[in-house]
């Protein structure tokens, strides 16, 4: 099947390369140039596990190539993907101007029958914006469908191709049933595939990401109150977790969520159920639990140098918004570097994965280590933001070695506490005694 991928972004990249690896023909187009030259020559602009290795093989054996030429992508096509960019306006709602600037182009430059997918996370009622903005430019048959995306960075490849459920979103029967063979290599080992009206089908990534976040903020909560009373919220979490009804998944406690997901689609629910008169109490406390979560670690360093850092090393491990991605979009390690960069402190962190994002984010006001130890060296304190594997079982004798004083703030409880006290450091974790 001769597909088009409106967007080479993280998620038009796997949309893309996923399909390529199932035999279909592939023509991936964006407006950035550069980024197409870098996709032609093999490399991709963003980290993520397995794809750049996708995109090269697909590309050397001619099933996907890049363009910067939406009709070429579009023309010819029997679906046509539409995976850009859906950023948070001020008000909180999803930004729809490049959904329905690419869905203009792609009427404009139809030549037959096309099926147009919105696999960008949209609101509820972008299927009919999108379907009316096409119309107004085209006579050409078209049907469109809403087909949410529910991948995990640092797993997005594994999730498209082995996924716990494909939705589709569409009122016509052929349209379905091109996307139900479109998507069945994915999900031959019984994954369902729903289909389903569009305006169910739009809710469903706001819901599920939504419920995952509110289970991250519960439990941050579930920590502080453990902080009040001198309990443990890892003997705590194992309890909840061991109910069936609940289960352990996004339940540990930490420095908050981030990414290019959570904190967007949590303000675009509250926003566009506002639009209907329903206020979306739940979520707007879930968002406030984080913000406020994402400046814990900084109040404990406060507690323990008395407010003063002004001149004080501080080591960070861990810039990206969790593992196995270099995305620092609302990442946790962003407030907190700025607010000790606020509090006069010197910074000297170090990522596996994030430091050329950091660089642009941060600039030369922090210093870059190349290897985790290298942060350490004389540093008054060190602050773990992210779980990378690379921070589980370190050296701590060397650790202690480097360190001007032996101090860690663990934002994702990675130690065990007696034990790193035993070994002469003073230690501050989350939700833990």
């Amino acid at each position: 099947m001769r597909i088009g991928v409106i967007g080479t972004g993280y998620v038009g990249l796997v949309v893309g390369a996923c399909f390529a690896a199932t035999g279909n023909d592939v023509i991936c187009v964006d407006r950035d140039a550069a980024k197409i030259r870098m996709l032609k020559r093999g490399r991709i602009p963003i980290y993520e596990p397995g794809l750049e290795e996708l995109v090269r093989r697909n590309r050397e054996e001619g099933r996907l190539t890049f363009t910067t030429k939406l009709p070429e992508a579009v023309r010819g096509a029997a679906v046509v993907f539409i995976a850009v960019g859906t950023p948070t306006s001020e008000d909180g709602s999803a930004d729809l101007q490049h959904v329905l600037a690419a869905a203009r182009e792609i009427g404009q430059a139809l030549s037959g029958p096309t099926v147009i997918v919105d696999k960008s996370t949209v609101p509820v009622g972008t299927s009919a914006l999108v379907h009316d903005t096409i119309a107004a430019v085209t006579s050409q048959p078209f049907s469109i469908v809403s087909n949410p995306e529910f991948l995990k960075q640092g797993a997005a490849v594994d999730d498209f191709l082995k996924p716990d459920r494909v939705v589709i979103g569409t009122n016509d029967p052929d349209a379905a049933e091109l996307m139900r063979e479109l998507y069945r290599p994915f999900t031959r080992t019984g994954a369902p595939i729903m289909v389903m009206d569009p305006a169910s089908a739009e809710l469903c990534k706001y819901a599920a990401n939504a419920m995952l976040a509110t289970r991250i903020s519960f439990m941050n909560e579930v920590a502080n109150v453990c902080e009040r009373f001198g309990a443990d919220v890892d003997q705590v979490r194992q309890a909840v977790a061991a109910d069936r009804r609940i289960g352990s998944a996004f339940l540990f406690p930490g420095v908050g969520y981030g990414g290019s997901c959570f904190p967007k689609d949590v303000k675009a629910i509250v926003k566009f159920s506002s639009e209907k008169r329903y206020r979306f109490r739940i979520l707007e406390a879930v968002e406030t639990v984080n913000e406020r979560q994402k400046i814990r670690l900084l109040e404990r360093l406060d507690e323990h140098f008395g407010k003063r850092l002004k001149g004080r090393t501080v080591a960070v491990w861990g810039l990206a918004f969790k593992p196995r991605t270099d995305d620092m979009r609302e990442a946790p390690a962003v407030p907190i570097v700025e607010g000790l960069l606020a509090r006069g402190a010197k910074v000297r962190a170090y990522d596996p994965e994030a430091h050329e994002v950091a660089k642009r984010l941060f600039k030369s006001r922090i210093t870059y280590a190349r290897h985790a130890y290298d942060a350490l060296t004389g540093a008054d304190a060190l602050v773990i933001v992210t779980e990378w594997n690379d921070f589980r079982e370190p050296d701590f004798a060397r650790m202690k070695r480097l360190m001007r004083q032996p101090v860690i703030f663990d934002g994702r409880n990675l130690y065990d506490p007696a034990q790193i006290r035993e070994r002469g450091f003073e230690y501050t974790s989350i939700g833990r005694p």
